[in-house]
């Protein structure tokens, strides 16, 4: 039987991979695709999905050729499978586009065949190899330190704030992302403490020389954690705080939710007092807000402290927002605003 010209201009199948999934784990349709392909070819000497190829029993030759030569490899209905590289092979693909948009060749089947799909949250691991590599190589990034950081943890999370404040989704979603650096920055300076730590415990010497750095490393590896450790951590915590979501209990209100938060966590903390864990050092109508609610949430009746001044008056102003229902520190923000813009007017802008 004499093939059809559909058939006898055959197939290009251009197979793309994820960096962000383990070599070798591929969609069945691109497993069967290598398998019936009368050619699979790869311009990248040290792909990762070469050695898992070959040990499948997928022949794989280590050249692309131009856009017309393998068109004419296609020719009598052959398939071609070109597993693409990490940065694509734009050359190739352009090739292909300018011959079939010529009008003057009879192209083959073209196809793009996703092998291997990220998940969500995949491009968190380019962020962590992003930073490692940072760190390690950027003078100024490399000198960082917990204490250093700081004051940029709460930059951001004021910027944070002013871009929800503003409804500037754009804004949101670059803040959201300085944000999440400083904490893949600090856990990549944390996690130095544990590879300090190991170095110190694998050197092996009988002088006391040795024995002193031995001990030095593990103080380095005291408390160490990875980006990891700092996942699984909340991880846990979120799960442990959902029981109406990952156990037997329910919870068909926000207010009961807030419950199941609220056992869970004075459960988890096992505190003394409900003022423990509220930190001294944020801003002073916040601060006097968490803990009008942290006694209120406990049932206690406590009198305003006696005293006289602006601070008890706005000691007194942040509980009585807080028994509201409103934020004393975002309701100040807008007030600012307003008298911001007030100023302008003035100023004849």
């Amino acid at each position: 039987m004499n093939a059809t010209p559909e058939t006898a201009a055959g197939r290009i199948v251009l197979l793309t991979t994820s960096h962000r999934v383990a070599p070798g784990l591929l969609a069945w349709p691109a497993w069967q695709a290598l398998h019936a392909a009368d050619r699979v070819l790869c311009a990248q000497a040290a792909h990762p999905q070469l050695p898992y190829l070959r040990e499948a029993g997928v022949l794989v030759e280590q050249e692309v050729p131009v856009a017309r030569e393998l068109v004419d490899w296609c020719d009598g209905g052959r398939t071609v499978v070109v597993v693409a590289t990490g940065e694509g092979d734009r050359k190739l693909t352009d090739g292909l586009a300018t011959l079939a948009g010529s009008g003057r060749v009879t192209m083959p089947e073209l196809e793009l065949l996703p092998a291997s799909y990220d998940l969500p949250g995949a491009r968190l691991l380019d962020l962590v190899q992003v930073m490692d590599r940072i760190r390690a190589e950027c003078p100024w990034s490399s000198r960082q330190t917990h204490e250093g950081l700081a004051k940029y943890a709460i930059e951001e999370a004021y910027e944070l704030v002013e871009a929800i404040e503003q409804g500037d989704r754009d804004e949101l979603r670059e803040e959201l992302g300085d944000v999440l650096l400083q904490v893949v920055f600090h856990a990549r300076i944390a996690e130095e403490g544990l590879a300090g730590g190991e170095a110190g415990l694998q050197e092996e010497g009988d002088g006391e020389e040795e024995e002193e750095e031995g001990r030095e490393g593990e103080e380095a590896g005291a408390g160490a954690f990875s980006i990891d450790d700092v996942a699984a951590g909340i991880v846990d915590k979120l799960i442990h705080r959902h029981p109406h979501v990952f156990g037997d209990e329910t919870a068909s209100t926000p207010e009961d939710v807030k419950a199941h938060w609220m056992r869970t966590k004075a459960e988890e903390k096992q505190r003394d007092s409900v003022t423990e864990g509220v930190p001294l050092g944020q801003p002073g109508l916040a601060l006097a807000a968490k803990l009008g609610s942290r006694a209120r949430g406990a049932g206690l009746d406590v009198p305003l402290p006696a005293g006289e001044g602006i601070g008890y008056q706005l000691l007194a102003l942040a509980l009585s927002a807080e028994r509201e229902g409103v934020d004393p520190e975002a309701a100040l923000r807008s007030a600012a605003r307003a008298y911001r813009d007030a100023i302008l007017v003035a100023e004849g802008r």
